[in-house]
């Protein structure tokens, strides 16, 4: 097979600074979507008075010292590390001399966001590019000093060296004389053959790891600047409730606190809530003053929102007809009616909080027209503009510190907290630091949103499936027209295409609940039902289920498999199915009460397959014993160390979420607070993990979520093949598993 990847550099090209002073090499990107950007940003990593750097990407100092600056927000998934070694790799350096910088927010970087698996698609070529390009000039800078010509040179270790005389020049004294010569055409670049690959495939520590051990204060809660106070906000406890009135004048007289106001606040609940900032000398203070705080709310809108009437709508409006066709091929009728087998099937799973272990928070300075903000923030980008909309700053004149996250998934790319913290800056006059409560953490989330499928599915005699249906009811939150954030389905959604008679249909239900993108947005949900009911049809057709699933997606030997759904390779599915089952052991005799799933997904580009192996007692308690993945995102695994990370987080995410966790609404607000009643996995009911990769001759993608949709349903599959029930809905707790 082979690999074809377009770069944008393409159209962008390479710059060279201008002015460079003579004791520095910078290279860096050119991007053009804001002319007028600043050439100095305080966000922005200084160069030292001997560098130049005006938007960079790389610095070589004149003692040699490599810098390479990290664009994207780190929020664990490990991107920091591994977009570096992208640019170390091709500039042939040794990495443990490589310095890795956070850069703030700078509009001459593109794509400056942690979200979607996106940065290694995006960028694995462009880093590349860019370290070969900058070797390339420091090989023209040594092939002047020695008048030889390219092929007698070879750069590696730091250095550039004449193969033919043996004699070599270290990067650091080739800084000079290289920032005056001419940048290569990006097409002429010959990057390095992954065989050859030093730094990528390798498992490489996370550049951080070191401040991490000391403790030290990388991310947004450990923010401190000069003069700063604390802060808490307090919103309504239904989604979009107002304040009436308070009793401000008691919380003031609380120990610790200096100031206590109303925030006015718009009606969009994702940007700047109403509500009452509470200020003190440190966080307990405020958080302590927060329980003696009493507000009247204006809940008029919103109190009529709960749960169990959204499940009671959903289930009513799933046996009708579907508000739109997504997707309608083939004669759905006439396959039902020609079919061997036919199966229904009402799948269900909960709302899901991020439950982030570091709550959101913020550090903020406002002046009249500029703001220095410090976030752990997603995506910076969005932070900026909401606050530049609600205070009438020029979105110029805003500076965003991206700092260290402390679990995202998702939840971070939405701002809300940001502005709330400008907002109390600015009314107060002073620097704050606003950190939320766990509680309000958890209740005003931006949910991974609720749904419901109802679906039918024919096999023939064949056992082939000849006809698939589902009704998919979701959530919308300002309209009954448009979907939540993650909330839709696409009308490719799998087995689409690969059954010749398909219709999906979707209705949307209109709530005031929050919703946002969840780790592998829709797809974190959709495989659960999907994935379970395609093995109900490996079950109505008295089929393996490996083999059933096999049948389905094609032989991984036959590229046209690709031809089938855009995007989508049933042969590389094909890979991991059939290395999930074998590291799985499937077709092994078990106990009695044990048994083995498998489930697959197409997430992210990525495509990944889990083995699932659960042991569940007579009384139905059950438990995950062993997990084995398998992955296939292409031709590198970029740091083997963080795609294992990558993996093994997404696996135990899946597990706890699968099994207990979900989000309740009553009377418009959300009923679990903290971790008593919203438990993550612990380390004692974690299974045994094992991470398979499968390398193949296609572009490198990425690995923050691929890995996450799968388990659920490999879990339940294994449940059925233990006990013989099938789970439906999640948590998989509230089911009842016993069996004798």
């Amino acid at each position: 097979m082979k690999t074809e990847i377009a770069s944008s550099l393409t159209r962008r090209g390479f710059i060279k600074s201008t002015g460079v002073a003579s004791t520095g090499l910078s290279l860096g990107i050119m991007l053009s979507q804001r002319a007028g950007a600043a050439e100095e940003n305080p966000a922005f990593p200084a160069p030292s008075d001997d560098e130049f750097a005006p938007n960079f990407h790389l610095r070589i100092g004149p003692d040699g010292q490599v810098t390479i600056i990290s664009q994207n927000p780190e929020c664990g998934q490990g991107i920091k590390t591994a977009l570096p070694m992208l640019i170390a790799e091709e500039l042939e350096v040794d990495w443990k001399t490589v310095v890795v910088e956070q850069a703030g927010l700078d509009d001459r970087y593109e794509r400056q966001v942690a979200g979607g698996s996106g940065a290694t698609p995006k960028h694995f070529m462009e880093f590349r590019r860019l370290g070969a390009t900058a070797r390339e000039m420091l090989i023209a800078a040594a092939m002047e000093q020695w008048g030889v010509d390219r092929a007698a040179c070879s750069a590696k270790h730091n250095a550039v060296h004449d193969v033919s005389s043996g004699h070599s020049l270290s990067y650091a004294e080739l800084v000079a004389a290289a920032a005056t010569m001419e940048v290569p055409d990006v097409k002429s670049v010959t990057l390095k053959d992954p065989s050859n690959f030093t730094i990528l495939g390798k498992r490489i520590p996370g550049v951080d790891n070191p401040a991490l051990l000391r403790g030290e204060p990388l991310f947004g809660i450990d923010q401190t600047i000069p003069g700063m106070v604390h802060a808490t906000f307090i919103k309504c406890p239904a989604f979009g409730g107002k304040v009436k009135s308070a009793n401000l004048d008691v919380v003031k007289r609380s120990a610790g606190v200096t100031d206590a106001f109303v925030i006015e606040g718009s009606d969009k609940i994702d940007e700047l809530l109403p509500g009452v900032a509470i200020l003190g000398v440190d966080t307990w203070s405020v958080f302590k003053a927060a329980k003696s705080l009493v507000v009247e709310w204006d809940t008029a809108d919103v109190s009529d929102q709960n749960t169990d009437s959204f499940y009671a709508r959903a289930e009513e409006i799933s046996a009708g007809e579907a508000q739109s066709n997504l997707r309608d091929d083939g004669d759905i009728t006439q396959a039902f009616l020609n079919a061997e087998q036919t199966v229904d099937a009402y799948y269900t799973y909960p709302y899901a909080s991020h439950a982030n272990l570091e709550p959101q928070n913020c550090t903020a300075v406002v002046t009249a027209d500029s703001a220095e903000i410090w976030a752990p923030t997603q995506l910076p980008s969005w932070g900026r503009d909401l606050v530049a909309g609600h205070l009438g700053i020029p979105a110029e004149n805003i500076i965003i510190h991206i700092t260290k996250i402390g679990g995202g998934f998702g939840r971070r790319l939405i701002s809300d907290y940001m502005v709330q913290c400008a907002a109390i800056a600015q009314k107060y006059g002073k620097p704050v630091k606003m950190t939320w409560s766990r509680e309000e953490d958890m209740q005003h989330d931006h949910y991974r949103a609720a749904g419901w499928h109802r679906f039918k599915g024919g096999v023939n005699s064949d056992g082939e499936i000849v006809a698939w249906q589902d009704h998919f009811v979701t959530l919308g939150v300002e309209s009954d027209e448009d979907t939540g954030r993650g909330a839709g389905i696409s009308k490719d959604e799998f087995p689409c295409r690969f059954v010749p008679n398909f219709k999906l249909g979707q209705t949307i239900m209109n709530t005031r609940v929050p919703l946002g993108w969840w780790r592998a947005p829709g797809s974190c949900a959709i495989a659960f039902a999907t994935q379970s009911f395609i093995d109900e049809l490996a079950h109505a057709a008295s089929a393996d289920s490996v083999d059933f699933k096999l049948k389905l997606l094609g032989d991984a030997s036959q590229p046209a498999a690709n031809k089938k759904q855009p995007g989508y390779h049933g042969g590389r599915m094909s890979g991991v199915v059939a290395l999930a089952a074998k590291k799985i052991g499937w077709g092994k005799s078990l106990p009695g009460g044990e048994g083995l799933g498998v489930a697959f997904h197409f997430s992210h580009l990525g495509y990944v397959a889990m083995g699932a192996h659960v042991v569940v007692s007579k009384n139905g308690a059950m438990k995950v014993k062993r997990i084995a993945a398998a992955v296939d995102v292409g031709q590198t695994i970029m740091n083997l160390s963080g795609a294992e990370n990558q993996v093994e987080g997404s696996i135990v995410d899946a597990i706890s979420t699968a099994m207990e966790l979900q989000i309740t609404v009553a009377n418009g607000a959300v009923q679990q607070s903290n971790f008593h009643d919203y438990p993550l996995l612990r380390l004692p009911d974690t299974p045994v993990i094992e991470t398979h990769f499968i390398q193949t001759d296609f572009p490198t993608t990425g690995l923050g979520e691929p890995a996450f949709p799968p388990v659920a349903p490999a879990i339940a599959n294994a449940v059925f093949a233990a006990t013989g029930k099938r789970i439906r809905s999640m948590p998989f707790n509230q089911h009842d598993l016993s069996w004798s």
